[in-house]
Parts: C-alpha cells; structure tokens; sequence
C-alpha cells in the first residue's frame, strides 16, 4: 500500500510539474501586436490634439459631491447614542449577532 501511493504521488508530481514546462521567450513577445500604418507622426499628434481637447481626463465618479449640512454635530450624536441604546444600530465587534 505503502509503494503504490508513493508512485502514485511521484507520478502526480510528475504530471504536474510537465504542465508548467513550457518553453516561450522571457519577455513574452509571441503576445505584441504588429501594427502597420500608412499615417504619419504629424496626422497622428494632430489627431490626438483635436481629441484631447473635448474629452475630459477626469475617470468617471473621480468628482466628490459636497453637502453643506445643517444638523448640529451634538443633536446628531446624541441621536447615535439614543439609537445604540435602543438596539436600532450594532455596536463593538460582535455587530448585529
């Protein structure tokens, strides 16, 4: 028993190890795209100029919204301690347990 799962262990090992055995170059080059083109560095730079300048370099949702409150900081936490009181919120680390 104990023979036949010691080759079956070097034999799995084996397999594995053959799975990751590939030879490819180390910069993964078979990956770059080729590109042929028949325009120009200036066409391209204008073309990229024009485009620059009507889109927005801002990711989307990257725009914080600001909200001017009116609630009194004191009102508001003594509403807080009201609503752990009463079980409304959970507190500490065993939350809502």
């Amino acid at each position: 028993m104990n023979k036949t799962a010691r080759i079956l262990s070097v034999a799995a090992l084996a397999a594995f190890a053959s799975l990751g055995a590939h030879a490819d170059e180390a910069d993964a080059s078979q990956f770059a795209t080729q590109y042929q083109t028949n325009r120009t560095r200036a066409e391209v730079a204008s073309e990229a100029a024009t485009v620059a300048a009507t889109r927005s370099q801002e990711p989307a949702g990257s725009r914080v919204v600001t909200y001017k409150s009116t609630a009194d900081r004191a009102a508001v936490r003594a509403q807080a301690a009201e609503a752990v009181r009463t079980g409304k919120i959970p507190f500490g680390e065993t939350g809502s347990l």
